[in-house]
């Protein structure tokens, strides 16, 4: 029986331990490793975290039954254990999530499980955010990387969809707008009057004064018909300029 390390990988809901106190047998290759991403990242496949049934004190070398205290020195190998995950970690108030399968950081009272879109919410979004089933299980659409068992915090946008935090603060140098349905990430009606407020001290030039577009609206998916701006065109139904054209410019009939 071969065992492996388990190192300091700051995780949520995956292998996070407290010291270097305990070796992890890993079933799967007989192999020793500081840690099941470090395992993951030099083999052809990945650790069964769920499969981890045996450790060995570092100290005494016992081999025994995973667990939070070595049975023969009383070594303690994490302030937190988790005997589903087999995660040694400090204590970050965490708890495990039977709807979610794997362990997140607390405390518990702070979050709620939505069963829809079947991931563990911050309990201020209970009742206020969109649904979309199991959209945990997605990947993040900027990085293609996994969300659901993430070290990385996920943001819900306003649209139901999710992005790690990280790829949303970096999104959001660059646009603002949902890279998968186009709706708007955040609020934008400060920035919709500034627009506002543009588009009256920017006439058109006298031949496109009279030119109306057909637009639709990414943010309430209403169509109108606008008159034709450079700088946007406003969504007569929400006052959104998150708009795209949907038909060819005219000149107003009765004004041509």
């Amino acid at each position: 029986m071969s065992l492996w390390v388990v190192g300091r990988c700051d995780i949520m809901g995956l292998f996070s331990p407290l010291s270097w106190e305990i070796l992890q047998h890993a079933p799967c290759c007989d192999k020793l490793y500081t840690c099941r991403l470090c395992h993951d990242n030099n083999e052809d496949h990945q650790l069964d975290r769920f499969k981890v049934k045996e450790v060995q004190c570092i100290n005494c070398e016992k081999i025994q039954h995973a667990q939070q205290t070595c049975e023969e020195c009383s070594t303690l190998f994490g302030e937190y254990y988790c005997s589903i995950c087999h995660l040694f970690d400090k204590d970050k108030k965490q708890y495990h999530c039977e709807n979610c399968g794997i362990c997140r950081i607390g405390p518990k009272e702070d979050f709620f499980h939505c069963l829809k879109c079947n991931l563990c919410l911050a309990m201020n979004l209970q009742g206020k955010h969109k649904c979309i089933e199991n959209v945990s299980r997605q990947n993040c659409p900027i990085c293609l990387e996994d969300i659901h068992t993430s070290r990385v915090v996920a943001h819900v946008l306003p649209c139901g969809h999710l992005l790690h935090r990280t790829c949303y603060e970096e999104m959001l140098k660059e646009g603002y707008r949902c890279p998968l349905c186009m709706h708007s990430a955040l609020d934008m009606t400060r920035y919709w009057r500034q627009l506002d407020d543009e588009v009256a001290q920017t006439p058109m030039p006298s031949e496109y004064q009279n030119m109306t577009v057909d637009i639709l609206c990414n943010d309430c998916n209403g169509r109108s018909t606008v008159q034709f701006h450079i700088l946007g065109m406003k969504c007569n139904i929400c006052d959104s300029y998150n708009t795209a054209q949907a038909g060819g410019c005219r000149i107003s009939l009765g004004q041509q």
